[in-house]
């Protein structure tokens, strides 16, 4: 008998399925049956079962957090059975026990978590039994079926698992090492908290503190656009002046003098260039396109958008979701005509067919087998289903998936655009660009809020030639001003981990972090972003990230440190991909990651006696009181002092200060977190409530760059905020 072990209940449920089978409390039991002549038992874990040991679990006087101790060096490494999980272990242990158990079969996902839980299961519960690798992208019953009937051996997929566990040994020694140094030289400068580093959180972090450092220092500068309206051949069309390529002029005195001179002037075609261009449909979603179309479309967190796609596949409707490639192979692409058919029947997608190359084969745009690694493009499955069955959630990443389908057998989009120079008395030029959807091809499939304006675009666009001459109707001038880069939404901080390499300067290393996946994988993204979330090192306000004054601190003492750049990610994801695909030892990877941590404590020490922090600021970083439960207590941790209003409680709400009393009495009283490019800390408002005004603020940043300091002062009378600069503030 069979014993199949899958990853979690649900999966195990769909491996079962296509047999006859009982289900049990604990397991699946498959009678037997062609595929299995003996019958199998198909039971489950719960996610990871197994654990590193803690530092204490291999010196006791570890269990203490203390600079004396580092760094911490188990001379081998540990796995434990996790607590809360140990009664499911010893049901799957039972099972591998049994007498007629003959056989184990690997059948959790196929990757490299998936390979790392059961064989930890396997390991610690001292198994000798012969071992197989169920390997299939989708859980429909037919690949189900195909996969059982072509067991991979275990050999062909041990790889994996030295890559997961050599991964997991290494981020331990850089976790458990580096977060205990910079917590306690942290703290011997007044810092209450612990800061958490890990080999893929603190790079990330570092780039959104970064682009938060650019903003900040950012100067905005005025400028001016003059723009003129022209009547040519009883046609009327506007253009923006431009001189060497540059529409802004930064002097007002000489976009006064341009717009002057160009009033009731002649005007003349001097060139008109129209070119065409066929956009191909996109390529198929991979786990990170995927969560970022979905960001940008409906706000949805990545990793929302990756329990989405979970559900979806583990109810058989669409293939592997934890995918880094966008291509399929030519077994796929056999399958496409039989989906595309029952998709075809669905009302919601009947409009769109019949489908331009829908008799056609795929180009190596979709169709390249030497770029699918270890799993294809997400794809639906032929276990086709309306969309309209799903939950709201499910419904509209499905319906993503089927879309960029259907529009890979559409036509491509073709669109004009039409370039028009216009001379004003042979010395102004003004240009006028325009571009029009000749053929809207896959466009009509996947929706794009930038149709509507390009409808209107087209409106504008006027039928001349070079040499048409007209009159000036009117100038005008806009003024505009510089903007600062923009924060990142949660969406493009997935495409930032991915493309991190164009952060470093070291050419090899940019290309290893372009063969690899970047900061991260296509699995742990979205978990990375939610664990800075977790540790109070970003914050999520309306989709767009910001950091944290805590994470702001770390990355300042953190400095030029390998822990805070995208280099040592790509040294270490290159030895782990050879690891992987076992041509790379772990004994001699760990080897250097031990040597690397002693490095890093050494570092550390020495950067600590350079630091020089904001006290105000530090202050604030104090580790979150707990409530009797043992869970954070919000009202302790947030609660600031009386509203000057209300008398109500003020809070932190985030990205502002506000009234407990919004919702009741709609108090409205507010202190935005950052005035005129000063960060205001929670120091400040208490003593704000408290006194009616703050101490003496540094830095608050003029329109012209230029800063100046002074309190901010509580006006009871006229409810408002003041600067005072009286001297009596200190």
């Amino acid at each position: 008998m069979k014993l199949i072990l899958a990853e979690k209940p649900d999966q195990a449920a769909k491996l079962a399925s296509p047999y006859p089978s009982q289900k049990k409390k604990e397991y699946i039991l498959i009678s037997p049956c062609d595929t299995f002549p003996k019958g199998a038992i198909c039971t489950w874990a719960v996610g990871h079962l197994c654990e590193l040991l803690p530092p204490e679990g291999y010196e006791s006087s570890w269990k203490k957090w203390s600079l004396e101790a580092l760094p911490l060096i188990p001379s081998m490494f540990k796995h434990r059975v996790t607590y809360s999980k140990k009664k499911r272990f010893n049901v799957i242990k039972s099972f591998i026990q049994q007498q007629d158990v003959s056989e184990i079969v690997i059948a959790s996902d196929a990757g490299r978590e998936g390979e790392a839980i059961i064989r930890l299961i396997l390991k610690l519960s001292h198994n000798v039994k012969p071992v197989k690798r169920l390997w299939i992208s989708s859980l429909t019953a037919k690949s189900v079926k195909m996969g059982f009937n072509a067991l991979l051996d275990e050999s062909a997929t041990r790889p994996l698992y030295d890559e997961a566990v050599s991964r997991a040994y290494a981020d331990w020694l850089i976790g458990m090492n580096a977060s205990r140094v910079y917590t306690l030289l942290l703290q011997k400068h007044g810092a209450g908290d612990v800061f958490s580093i890990g080999r893929v959180q603190t790079p990330t972090l570092a780039l959104i503190v970064e682009r938060e450092k650019e903003i900040e220092k950012f100067i905005s500068e005025p400028f001016w656009e003059i723009k003129a309206s022209f009547s040519m051949n009883e046609q009327t069309y506007e253009g923006i002046w431009h001189k060497d390529g540059d529409s802004r002029v930064t002097n007002l005195t000489l976009a006064q003098k341009i717009a002057a001179f160009c009033e009731d002037k002649r005007a003349q075609v001097s060139h008109v260039e129209t070119k065409e261009k066929s956009i191909p449909p996109p390529y198929f979603f991979n786990l990170s396109s995927l969560q970022t179309t979905a960001n940008r479309r409906y706000k949805y967190s990545p990793k929302k958008t990756l329990d989405i796609a979970q559900k979806l596949y583990v109810k058989g409707y669409i293939s592997y979701p934890r995918t880094d490639s966008a291509f399929v192979t030519k077994e796929e692409e056999r399958e496409f005509p039989t989906i595309l058919q029952k998709i075809s029947a669905l009302s919601k997608f009947k409009p769109f067919f019949p489908l331009e190359r829908e008799t056609k084969m795929l180009s190596k745009r979709y169709v390249n087998q030497s770029k699918v690694t270890d799993h294809h493009a997400i794809i639906p499955t032929d276990q086709v289903i309306d969309p309209s069955s799903l939950s709201t959630e499910e419904a509209r990443v499905y319906t993503m998936i089927i879309e960029h389908l259907i529009a890979a057998y559409d036509g491509d989009c073709l669109m004009s655009y039409t370039n028009i120079e216009t001379l004003v008395d042979d010395r102004a030029t003004f240009k006028t660009k325009g571009k029009q959807m000749l053929h809207a091809g896959w466009r009509r499939i996947i929706p794009s809020r930038a149709d509507e304006k390009l409808k209107n675009e087209q409106a504008l666009l006027p039928n001349v030639r070079r040499g048409d001459q007209g009159d000036v109707l009117n100038v005008t001038m806009r003024e505009g001003k510089t903007e600062p880069p923009k924060r990142y939404t949660e969406g493009e901080l997935i495409t930032v981990m991915k493309s991190a390499g164009k952060y470093i300067d070291d050419e090899e290393l940019v290309k290893v972090l372009q063969h690899t996946e970047g900061l991260g994988t296509e699995a742990t993204r979205a978990g990375i972003i939610t664990l800075l979330k977790q540790r109070s090192y970003i914050e999520i306000i309306k989709n767009i990230v910001y950091p944290t004054e805590k994470g702001k601190v770390l990355i300042e003492a953190l400095g030029n440190s390998l822990l805070a750049s995208p280099e040592m990610t790509a040294k270490w994801e290159q030895r782990l991909a050879e690891i992987g695909r076992g041509i790379a030892e772990v004994d001699p990877f760990i080897l250097q990651a031990k040597k690397l941590t002693t490095s890093l404590i050494s570092d550390a020490k020495k950067r600590s006696a350079t630091w020089t922090f904001n006290k105000e600021i530090l202050k604030e970083i104090q580790r979150s009181p707990k409530n009797k439960t043992g869970k954070v207590s919000r009202t302790r941790k947030r609660l600031l002092g009386k509203c000057p209003v209300c008398q109500g409680n003020v809070i932190d709400k985030g990205k502002f200060y506000g009234c407990a009393n919004y919702k009741t009495t709609q108090c409205s009283f507010t202190v935005s977190k950052r005035i005129l490019g000063r960060s205001l800390t929670s120091t400040h408002i208490k003593a704000l409530l408290s006194e009616g005004c703050t101490p003496i603020i540094d830095g608050f940043q003029q329109k012209n760059g230029k800063t100046f300091n002074a309190a901010l002062k509580w006006e009871a009378n006229e409810k408002k905020m003041s600067f005072s600069f009286g001297e009596q503030q200190t």
